[in-house]
């Protein structure tokens, strides 16, 4: 599957970011609006995958302090690297920032996904919107 990686701003594709997110998160996942919605997209790195055809199929974002979150890719393109894609593409721009470290909160059953990425379990499982979540970090340096 040919996909292309962008990086881009809230401001920039607030559209396609805010649709991915709606249909995966609240729509699927059940996430409530105002724990998604929650105020740092703004201040934020946004990468958007797109299809082929240009059409947006995944997103991830970028937090100033190294926290990689939203990661989420529309389910008939799950398992074809998408994914995998947007997650470099977040940590080598965090590593061209400087950043000494990554972090993110993965839900429980996506931690081997994360794992093979280079990320390690921190601490136990704690509830996220009602999903079991774990804290996992990785090191640029």
């Amino acid at each position: 599957m040919a996909i292309s990686i962008i990086e881009t701003r809230w401001d920039e594709h607030e559209a396609a970011l805010r649709a991915l997110r709606q249909k995966v998160f609240i729509n699927e996942q059940h996430v409530p609006e105002e724990l998604e919605w929650d105020g740092e997209d703004s201040a934020a790195i946004h990468f958007l995958a797109l299809d082929a055809e240009q059409q947006p199929v995944g997103c991830i974002r970028l937090l100033p302090n190294g926290q990689i979150s939203r990661l989420c890719v529309l389910s008939e393109q799950r398992n074809n690297g998408v994914g995998s894609s947007l997650l470099v593409a977040a940590e080598e721009t965090a590593r061209a920032n400087g950043m000494e470290e990554i972090f993110l909160h993965a839900q429980t059953h996506a931690t081997s996904f994360y794992e093979a990425a280079g990320f390690s379990v921190s601490g136990g499982i704690f509830m996220d919107a009602n999903i079991p979540h774990r804290q996992m970090f990785k090191p640029l340096i």
